[in-house]
């Protein structure tokens, strides 16, 4: 049973990536398609290539700082029923909603979805266990990456209008303000331009977009088979020998700030309390403390992560996880004060030895999603390159004003990747192209502004209802 929904959560999983590869991805094909830079075949193909190299070069870091939104105990116990139903739940509620939009044209945001779904399994699971004190939202979280989808379309919109001004007063060849005429390509130069714009938006796209199908599939590779996919059995035995260092460098700093009251009786329920509730005690950090010297002393009991037994991976694995994240929270909350040099060894070792042991995605899996992504892009892209071609301006889109939405979206993205923060290429591709058209003065075409404010508006409590309502009905089924 457990490799049966082993295999139908992947499928769904790919399933997401793939509705995400024609839904999202076809924005960046847009403009290159509608100023006959490429070929449309060839536009798809090649964007689709350039989404499996971002996929293949992602860092991870906005896969897990997704997860990091679900309530902590689902995490830890993925592998139970209410784990499964948890996976199923944001998965199917985000292609239901992503299909829909798709199927009318509407260039909504596959992100947006996606953290609605998050939401909205959260709030169902501390709805329906009031009484057991579990967790819902990381809402600290979700405000950073909800603010950073909010604010991807009015950046896009501004950036590529300024842009396009920008480029209007220094480049002085009128070729780039006209729009294609027939079916002629640009001039050499204006076309390498907008190849170029959109090869970096597409790689851009699969680094970031890419990641939330990854971050999904580990959890449930985690809770289905964690002998092989709990800890990262790449590490290596000098790697091994430096993380039991780096244990205990990083727990003679912590005891600095012990408080000398402080009692505990089991130190994984104190820390994984505080992950759940964010309310540091004056027990916390004697808990968090003792939690890294027990993985310290297995990791050096076993020597290379690989020869933990297996009936002790998940709580290895689970004790790294909540660590982690009990980190995270003290470093953003700065409760308690912890001096700069003292946090130098603390984000040595969360960033370069737990996170590596136990927040990692296998080749794999990215290979999966990258050809799931790309193979998306090159079957459904035509409903959304229509609406961003053709009708969000009055006027056919310029190559000037293709390259400034290009270029504003290919940079938004990329910076984004850089911080670790989900960002909609939809919705700063979509703004920017209205941006252009708005200080080209060409018109907009305000139904399908008003279509895409409306997606934009509802996504994220369209997509919060359905995954709270899939949660409750699968946890009932489970």
């Amino acid at each position: 049973m457990p490799y049966l929904l082993l295999g139908i959560a992947l499928l769904v999983a790919l399933g997401f990536e793939f509705v995400n590869g024609f839904h999202d991805t076809a924005n960046a094909v847009a403009t290159v398609i509608y100023t006959h830079s490429l070929d449309p075949h060839i536009a798809v193909a090649w964007s689709g290539t350039w989404n499996f190299l971002g996929v293949m070069v992602s860092s991870g870091a906005v896969a897990f700082g997704i997860i990091s939104l679900l309530p902590v105990e689902l995490i830890l116990q993925v592998g139970s029923g209410a784990g499964f139903a948890m996976v199923f739940a944001l998965l199917v509620a985000a292609i239901i909603w992503n299909l829909g939009t798709w199927w009318l044209g509407l260039p909504a945001s596959s992100s947006h979805t996606l953290i609605g779904s998050v939401i909205g399994v959260g709030i169902s699971n501390q709805l329906m266990s009031v009484k057991t004190g579990t967790s819902g939202v990381d809402w600290g979280q979700a405000t950073k990456i909800g603010q950073s989808l909010l604010l991807s379309p009015l950046v896009g919109f501004g950036c590529a209008a300024l842009l396009l001004l920008l480029a209007k007063a220094l480049i002085r060849d009128p070729r780039l303000y006209k729009a294609p005429e027939g079916t002629e390509p640009p001039p050499f130069w204006i076309r390498a331009l907008l190849i170029l714009t959109c090869t970096g938006v597409s790689f851009f796209h699969g680094s970031n977009d890419g990641q939330k199908g990854m971050g999904l599939i580990m959890l449930i590779l985690i809770g289905t088979v964690p002998t092989a996919y709990a800890l990262n059995h790449a590490f290596t035995a000098q790697q091994s020998v430096d993380f039991v260092a780096a244990s205990q460098q990083a727990a003679n700093t912590l005891d600095h700030y012990i408080d000398q009251n402080a009692v505990v009786v089991d130190p994984r329920d104190d820390v994984q309390q505080y992950v759940r509730d964010k309310n540091f005690t004056l027990n916390t950090m004697f808990a968090l403390r003792n939690v890294i010297v027990d993985i310290s002393n297995e990791a050096s009991l076993y020597k290379e992560l690989k020869n933990v037994p297996q009936d002790q991976v998940r709580n290895l694995r689970n004790d790294m996880y909540l660590v982690s994240e009990a980190l995270r929270l003290m470093k953003k909350t700065q409760k308690p004060a912890i001096s700069p040099t003292d946090w130098t060894i603390l984000d040595n070792y969360k960033k370069n030895h737990v996170d590596l042991a136990a927040k990692f995605i296998p080749t794999w899996v990215k290979v999966a999603v990258a050809i799931a992504l790309g193979l998306g892009t090159m079957v459904g892209w035509k409903r959304i390159v229509v609406t961003v071609g053709e009708k969000i301006g009055k006027d056919h889109l310029t190559y000037g004003q293709g390259a400034a939405a290009e270029i504003t979206a290919m940079a938004t993205i990329g910076a984004a990747d850089w911080f670790g923060l989900p960002v909609s290429t939809t919705h700063v591709l979509s703004s920017g192209v209205a941006g252009t058209m708005a200080a080209n003065h060409s018109g907009l075409q305000w139904s399908t502004v008003r279509n895409l404010l409306l997606a934009w508006v509802l996504t994220l409590p369209v997509s919060i209802m359905l995954s709270a309502t899939l949660y409750w009905a699968f946890r009932h089924i489970s």
